[in-house]
Parts: structure tokens; C-alpha cells; sequence
């Protein structure tokens, strides 16, 4: 078994808390954009999710809905906050206020009160409340985008990886997923080599577990178009097992981009959406999906 280099003691500190740290909370959504919170999407007080719309005088001739992002906030399958400010606040700057989307960030159960084919599950039900609510806040349930940070990254890609698990929770196939630098997308692998201690205690010690919950294993056709957004500053493996994963897609008859940035893992988040060749990379991926924007630019 080959193992990563030994990290110094800094850089694991570094990187736990990269994954860990909570986020400063959002500012209030300006007064083009509304706000519903809280939306249920299951019986738990953690199954909520927040829909950001624009205002309707933004809308254009165009008749369909609004196209659609679900985001999925990271920390470490333990922490995080759909609230929080480098989750949403550029995200509805940039798709909701400037092009007319409505965004979804969908808060789930946390381990260890479940675990990660729990928390996937969690994610998929809100896609499927998603689909059934969007036509009512004028968004188009046939043009939706999955995005996840980090732990949200490994989710949307398992999710993408294998629908049938978004398909039991009664969601239907959407258009694209992007995953924010996850180094979870081989999930046994990430296991067998050395890792953070924290992966211990989300993903256990079963090896029949990890294979049910790595995007890489659970692989099945029929997986959407995926842009993997990795950090070029980490040294655990991001952006090769981006590679790897996209590699496995493609044999399968998929198609898969890697977008490798240098950006650390929580500038790949908390910058997407500003003026950027980065923003700019992830929204052509958007559009070659068919999800356009709903409104004219000024």
C-alpha cells in the first residue's frame, strides 16, 4: 500500500480547519432578491433548505422558468451552515441577481447522527422537493444544477456517480453537477492510505461502506455531465483523484472536466462567483448543459 507523504503537523491543522471552520453568517439578500428559509424538505429540524429568487421584473420574454442551482455546503460530513456567507452570498450575486436563476442551499443531517449514504439521501430528497416546488417560484425543474463544497462535493458527485440513490428518494435526473474540491471522490483509496484522523470518524472502519459511499466505486452509466473544481495548493490528492474520477466517467461513456485552480480549498468556494477566469470557466460549463441564464445583461 502506497502512502501519501507525511504532512507536518502545520499543514494538517491547516487543512482540518479548512474543512471545519465555520463560516461568518450571510448578509440579508438585497432587496432584488428574495429570500424564503427554512423551506422543508423532510420531517427533521436539519432537513431545510433556503430559495434565493429574483425579483420578477428581472425575467425576460423568455417563458420557461427560471434554470436552477442546488448548492451544498461543505464541512467535513460533521459541521456547516447553509447560511453562511462564503456559501450563498457570491453564489446569488452572480446566478440569481445578475443572470435570474434561483438558488437552493439545502442544510442536511450531520454524522454522527447519520452517516454519509444517510446524508446523500438527505440531499437527494431535497433535490426531488426541488423539482416538485420549482415551477411555483418560477424556476424551471427541468434545467437544474447540482454544486457542492467539500464535504458538499462528495455528496453531489455520489449523488451523480449513482442516481439510483437520488432516483429511490424521488428525485429526477438533472442537467449537470459541479463538485468544489473534494478529496473524497475515492473513498476507499482516501481509507487505505494515510489521512486526516477525521475521516475515521465519518467514514468507520467498514470497507464495504466506503465502496457504497465513494463516487469512484458507486460509478454506474448514465451519470450527468460533472466539472470537478480542485485546489492546486492542496497536497492530499485532489486534484489527482479529480483526474482519476474524470478518467473512470469518461470510460463509462460520460463526460467529466477537471478545473484545477489555484485557489486554496476554501477560495474555491467563497470566490466562486466573483469577476473571475474561474467564475468565467464554471458558468461556460453551465451554459454547455443547456442551464442559461433567465435574463438580459445590462
Amino acid at each position: 500500500m502506497r502512502l501519501l507523504p507525511r504532512l507536518c503537523a502545520t499543514s494538517l491543522l491547516l487543512l482540518t480547519l479548512a474543512f471545519t471552520a465555520p463560516a461568518p453568517a450571510s448578509a440579508q439578500p438585497a432587496a432584488d432578491v428574495q429570500r424564503l428559509a427554512d423551506v422543508p424538505y423532510g420531517p427533521d429540524a436539519a432537513q431545510r433548505m433556503d430559495v434565493y429568487l429574483p425579483k420578477p421584473a428581472q425575467h425576460t420574454a423568455d417563458t420557461r422558468g427560471a434554470p436552477v442551482v442546488v448548492m451544498v455546503h461543505g464541512g467535513a460530513w460533521m459541521f456547516g451552515d447553509k447560511e453562511a456567507a462564503s456559501v450563498v452570498d457570491l453564489k446569488v450575486a452572480h446566478w440569481v441577481r445578475e443572470q435570474g436563476f434561483v438558488l437552493v442551499s439545502v442544510g442536511y443531517r450531520f454524522v454522527p447522527r447519520v452517516d454519509v449514504m444517510q446524508q446523500a439521501q438527505d440531499v437527494a430528497r431535497a433535490v426531488a422537493a426541488v423539482q416538485a416546488n420549482a415551477a411555483s417560484w418560477g424556476g424551471d425543474a427541468a434545467r437544474v444544477v447540482l454544486m457542492g463544497h467539500s464535504a458538499g462535493a462528495h455528496l453531489v458527485a455520489l449523488l451523480s456517480a449513482s442516481p439510483d440513490i437520488a432516483r429511490q428518494q424521488g428525485a429526477r435526473p438533472w442537467l449537470g453537477a459541479i463538485a468544489l474540491d473534494s478529496a473524497a471522490l475515492d473513498t476507499a483509496g482516501l481509507m487505505q492510505r494515510r489521512h486526516l484522523n477525521f475521516y475515521d470518524r465519518v467514514f468507520g472502519s467498514d470497507p464495504a461502506f466506503w465502496r457504497s459511499v465513494s463516487p469512484t466505486d458507486a460509478l454506474a452509466p448514465g451519470a450527468p455531465p460533472m466539472l470537478l473544481v480542485c485546489s492546486t495548493q492542496r497536497r492530499d490528492g485532489s486534484c489527482t483523484q479529480a483526474q482519476q474520477f474524470a478518467a473512470r466517467v469518461t470510460a463509462t461513456g460520460g463526460r467529466a472536466e477537471v478545473l484545477p485552480e489555484d485557489l486554496s480549498h476554501a477560495q474555491i468556494n467563497a470566490e466562486l462567483g466573483q469577476p473571475s477566469t474561474y467564475t468565467a470557466a464554471v458558468d461556460a460549463f453551465v451554459r454547455s448543459v443547456g442551464v442559461a441564464g433567465h435574463v438580459a445583461k445590462p
